[in-house]
């Protein structure tokens, strides 16, 4: 060991455990992470790092501790294939030594061998404690077919279990995608859609109102923002990217009236349709934010009604769909019944009280149904989205939404016990939008109990997202390789990244992807290795990209023509501004009346920026032919200019953003060869607020905003039919023709 001081000592010990003391920056420049926060991240890792001489304990027991282990828990496998490779470390205390192994596939016979040790390819060598140690693979001939199988091994008094994930080397892709379609769709959030029957917040009926609309379009996907469930005892806590649980649903998305037990109980529907109840849902369909507090209150206190209706004629009797929820809930099982039990002790506010009468009570075997029963209503009627998806032939159908993790005082959580960390939380360092660096208050995995268990929160939390879903966006996907943990009380430029099993993770991407027959994005925006983005793109994970950030090297907007073809491209993103916004400044006004720039210098510089950004737009519009010929009208006392001269640009750019420049700039997007394009209503329909100010939380309405136009108004909005036919004609323009497609 070359370390010689405590400081490079502890950066030793740091790198063993996967935390990476220094990192660039998105500007390339070099942070070096403090010995304070190497020492709390690896207590998370339950290392007692408090004094250089319990760093010293902690080194003398990594070190053996690495060596000891015959061979880690899991190994990643390309399938289908007939013979595999595992890694194995063995302690040498004589020659003709032999290793055992026993291989139980997921599907198949068993299959077991042996071989002798000195045959096999040797590595690396250490002495530890006085034993000769060295690194041997262990080829095992053996097919595999893609899937999870179990390696038992044995090398003298030394064993080891080891998840072998077998996976093809690239995920899904729908039949509509595997030539050179290119297509598009609307993206959305769920709850902000607007309609004339809903309770106050857009649901699952809204959802296939939409898809209707939007496929009459020529639609190929509808995406959403995480559908996960959200605690229903706090709807306040309204982000869909902070949820209770990342494999259930969010029971607010439900649609109360297409409940089957609505309209089977008439005393529930007439107190419904009176107009006490009916004055209620109109003001809070009319609220300009959604109102999570009275939605929740009012869809609970009728689907109480209707869970208890439920339970008196269907389960009381072993109806044909009393059948259907115990089904539903021997699937879901004990992780079903966890979540369920969950909420029911939160609701009642129980948590952690003894137990007693009044426990008991509140935990009265219907009140946890409630709760499944609200999961398996949530499930019904999403899956009756995925079907009308296929139902209108779309390519994709639904494009969901995976948040990067869960709350921490989330139901998740406490079902996978200990595989989050005790305090750290994510985030990402500073960059372009927020120079302060961000922290999400959200628990990170922890890579080494995750391995241990097999990979099980990251395999069950990838089947719930996909499970009705056509294609899944992997929210900061680079969370495959490494995430940015802030630590406790420190600030978020005082975090550190933190390397997990890419090889391992992105296996079972591609497994469960080919599994759920759905196709995956990898949301990999800001500080992004390449060797990331180059290992997505090889197995098939598309890109990201947004109109904002594709720029060359001096600053201009690249040339649709030059954007990577296997990506998903789209104008922003809900943490971004919407196109008016951007166009306006408007974001930045908001930014600085909420205080997240530094100081005012930043601000004015940021401005300046903006104005250059709108007439490199326009440049590059002109540039490539898309800049429509009334361009810039009334932007100079309405004068027209379609020159593309640098003056008509400028004015063009000083101008405002009228509907054939938001055409213009959607059918310019629209010309890229990336595979997928998605649109959001907010950018045609002139919408200046975007859905989430990241470095927010209470200061501003984040995740409430609805958009402007009802579902039917969407059907019949003049803006729309524009936009979505100019994006059809440039989408469908480089197809290929079917005679070519062999």
């Amino acid at each position: 060991m070359s370390a010689t001081t405590p400081g490079e000592r502890l950066r030793w010990l740091a790198a063993a455990w996967g935390i990476d003391a220094q990192f660039d920056d998105i500007w390339g420049r070099r942070h070096c992470v403090s010995d304070d926060a190497l020492r709390a991240l690896l207590a998370e890792f339950g290392l007692d790092t408090g004094s250089d001489a319990a760093v010293e304990r902690e080194l003398a027991r990594t070190h053996p501790g690495y060596w000891r282990r015959l061979a880690e828990p899991v190994v990643a496998v390309a399938a289908p294939a007939q013979a595999f490779e595992v890694p194995l470390r063995v302690a040498r205390r004589a020659p003709g030594e032999r290793v055992a192994w026993r291989l139980a596939r997921e599907a198949g016979a068993p299959a077991q061998g042996e071989a002798g040790l000195d045959a096999l390819d040797c590595g690396e060598r250490a002495e530890v404690e006085g034993v000769a140690h060295e690194s041997r693979t262990l080829r095992i001939e053996a097919a595999l077919e893609p899937g999870y199988h179990r390696l038992e091994l044995r090398a003298g008094d030394a064993s080891a279990s080891v998840l072998v994930v077998a996976a093809p080397q690239q995920c899904y892709r729908p039949p509509p995608m595997r030539d050179d379609a290119r297509v598009w769709g609307w993206s959305v959030q769920l709850y902000g859609l607007r309609s004339e029957r809903n309770w106050g917040i857009g649901d699952f009926g809204d959802l296939v109102a939409l898809i209707d609309v939007a496929a009459t379009r020529g639609a190929n996907a509808i995406g959403l923002n995480p559908l996960h469930a959200r605690f229903a005892h706090e709807p306040s806590a309204a982000s869909p990217y902070a949820p209770s649980s990342r494999l259930w649903l969010d029971a607010l998305s439900i649609e109360v009236e297409a409940v089957e037990d609505f309209a089977e109980a008439d005393a529930v529907r007439a107190r419904v349709r009176a107009r006490p109840f009916r004055e209620r849902l109109d003001a809070l369909r009319a609220s300009t934010l959604v109102d999570h507090a009275g939605v929740s209150a009012a869809k609970h206190e009728v689907l109480r009604e209707l869970h208890a209706h439920f339970r008196a004629t269907h389960l009381a009797r072993d109806s044909a769909r009393a059948a259907q929820f115990r089904a539903f809930q021997a699937r879901g099982g004990a992780a079903l019944r966890a979540h369920a039990t969950f909420e029911a002790r939160a609701e009642t506010g129980v948590e952690g009280a003894g137990e007693g009468e009044g426990e008991q009570q509140a935990l009265a075997p219907e009140r946890i149904e409630y709760h499944e029963y609200l999961q398996w209503l949530a499930d019904l009627q999403l899956a009756r989205a995925s079907e009308r998806c296929r139902e209108h032939g779309m390519a994709i159908g639904l494009y969901l939404d995976l948040a990067v993790s869960v709350d921490r005082a989330g139901s998740d959580c406490r079902w996978f016990d200990g595989c989050f960390a005790a305090s750290a939380s994510v985030g990402a360092p500073p960059d372009e939008f927020n120079l302060s660096g961000q922290d999400w208050g959200l628990p990170p995995l922890l890579p080494h109990t995750l391995r241990e268990r097999g990979h099980e929160p990251f395999v069950l939390t990838l089947r719930a997202a996909m499970r009705h879903a056509g294609a899944l966006r992997i929210d900061h996907v680079m969370g495959l390789m490494r995430l940015y943990w802030v630590p406790r009380g420190a600030g978020a430029r005082d975090g550190a990244y933190v390397r997990y099993p890419f090889d391992e993770l992105l296996a079972i991407v591609s497994l469960e992807s080919h599994r759920n027959r759905c196709m995956v994005i990898g949301e990999d925006l800001g500080t992004v290795p390449d060797v990331v983005r180059d290992r997505l793109g090889r197995a098939r994970v598309l890109s990201y990209r947004l109109l904002y950030f594709q720029r060359d090297a001096a600053g201009g907007f690249l040339p649709p023509p030059a954007w990577p073809r296997e990506a998903l491209v789209s104008i922003g993103t809900h943490d971004l501004p919407t196109l008016a916004g951007w166009w306006t400044g408007h974001d930045l006004r908001v930014r600085a009346g909420l205080g997240l720039f530094p100081d005012e210098g930043e601000r004015e510089r940021r401005t300046r920026e903006r104005e250059r950004d709108r007439a490199r737009l326009v440049a590059a519009l002109a540039r490539d032919g898309f800049l429509p010929a009334d361009a810039g009208a009334g932007a100079e006392a309405g004068v027209v200019i379609d020159d593309g001269s640098v003056a008509g640009i400028d004015a063009i750019a000083r101008g405002p953003l009228d509907a054939a420049l938001v055409e213009a700039i959607h059918a310019w997007l629209a010309s890229s060869p990336a595979r997928l394009m998605m649109l959001q209503p907010e950018d045609w329909l002139g919408v200046l607020e975007q859905a989430n100010v990241p470095g927010t939380v209470d200061e501003h309405p984040n995740w409430r905003r609805k958009l402007p136009l009802t579902i039917d108004g969407l059907a019949g909005d003049v803006r729309a039919a524009r936009v979505t036919a100019a994006v059809a004609r440039h989408r469908e323009g480089l197809r290929r023709a079917p005679d070519e497609q062999a």
